[in-house]
């Protein structure tokens, strides 16, 4: 069995998750990019029943269906959750402790990528969400 760690940058909230993870990808999309502050937002996905929080609580803020946790005290970005997909959580890839681990497999919005802004691989860009909805 497989064993994932995340922190925020304090370390007030730890996440774990012990099985692997179910995706790893970019989003370009503009809540993304104003949640986190930065030209692309990279995930890791988790099945919710294999993984949970430890210490501190995060705080939550969103716009249904996307609920974002974030650290209160030092105000990282942790992670988001879609009420339509209550199965999986997932991480903020800068979150976890080893990013190495869980290179990106594609780019979702890719139609809203800045136009300066270019990563050089070979991944698929889909124009929506890269995990379907129901």
């Amino acid at each position: 069995m497989s064993h994932h760690t995340a922190s925020c940058r304090c370390g007030a909230i730890r996440f774990e998750a012990h099985s692997d993870p179910v995706f790893s990808g970019y989003c370009h999309c503009t809540d993304c990019r104003r949640a986190t502050g930065s030209p692309v937002a990279a995930f890791v996905g988790f099945n919710t029943q294999d993984s949970r929080f430890i210490g501190k609580a995060p705080a939550t803020f969103g716009k249904a269906p996307v609920t974002r946790s974030f650290c209160a005290d030092c105000g990282a970005p942790i992670a988001y959750a879609d009420a339509r997909l209550p199965d999986r959580v997932f991480i903020m890839l800068g979150a976890m402790d080893a990013p190495n681990d869980y290179p990106p497999t594609m780019h979702s919005y890719a139609g809203n990528a800045l136009s300066f802004f270019h990563l050089d691989d070979d991944l698929p860009r889909l124009e929506a969400n890269a995990v379907p909805r129901p």
